[in-house]
């Protein structure tokens, strides 16, 4: 397994959690697909665990009240120096800000925010928490993604938050944009058009490493998810889009330089 360097510069990917409605079933799910083991994490917003591989964070799984029906989804968090200061920015740049800034025990401090697009991500401002501690293996985030229906209208939003250098894919009918901090990719946009779904809207995808991308893939299956796109061949090495047993969307894939 390959360490994360432990301090992130700002807009780097960091961290993401899921809120579910079945915390147990749902550990369970990804102890099985991912390898995973669990230990409490800070309680503000309820119960909450970590994930972990060898004792090492990678993801954070929390439960909703009973009386709460959000969306399921993955939530991609990117670093910050200063919650507060970025909260501020958002707003500026024509964001909301949902939750927070608030302290997350001695761990850290965070906020939950969307973009202009209405796509949902979160902030973190380290302390003893830092984000995920591994990279490269089974079942550690690998690459983030943002999927929207054109780049055109949040790229700005994105780089007067973090400063980003922006690398377009030159092409008249994909708009892909690469995020670079210090010339190194970090995430990307992706505009979709019409094949962005109403009943997600945009939304940040989660890129989680696997050994086997088809077998991973059938284990998905059997575990009570489901497979909305087959395995396939990608620029990046084979992928597949999944979703586990309450809706939240990922994708699985065996990275080309594996």
């Amino acid at each position: 397994m390959t360490e994360a360097a432990t301090r992130r510069t700002p807009g780097t990917p960091c961290w993401v959690s899921l809120m579910v409605h079945g915390l147990a079933a749902t550990e369970e799910f990804y102890g099985a697909l991912f390898g995973w083991e669990f230990e409490p994490g800070p309680q503000q917003l309820g119960p909450y665990v970590r994930g972990l591989l060898d004792g090492k964070e990678i993801a954070g799984i929390g439960q909703l009240p009973p009386d709460r029906h959000l969306p399921i989804a993955w939530l991609t968090y990117l670093a910050t120096d200063n919650a507060d200061l970025t909260a501020e920015t958002i707003r500026s740049c024509g964001g909301t800000v949902g939750v927070g800034p608030l302290d997350a025990a001695a761990a850290g401090r965070m906020a939950i925010a969307a973009d202009p697009a209405g796509a949902v991500f979160g902030i973190w401002q380290a302390a003893a928490h830092t984000g995920t501690a591994v990279a490269g293996a089974h079942g550690t985030p690998v690459w983030n993604e943002l999927i929207t229906r054109e780049t055109s209208s949040v790229d700005t939003f994105y780089k007067a938050l973090f400063g980003y250098d922006v690398e377009a894919v030159v092409s008249a009918d994909f708009d892909f944009l690469t995020l670079r901090l210090r010339g190194r990719p970090v995430a990307s946009l992706h505009g979709v058009g019409r094949g962005l779904t109403r009943d997600r809207g945009a939304h940040w995808m989660t890129y989680f490493e696997v050994a086997d991308t088809d077998t991973a893939a059938r284990l998905v299956t059997e575990l009570g998810g489901q497979v909305l796109q087959q395995p396939r061949e990608g620029a990046n090495g084979r992928h597949a889009t999944v979703a586990d047993p309450e809706g939240a969307v990922f994708t699985i894939v065996r990275s080309a330089d594996r």
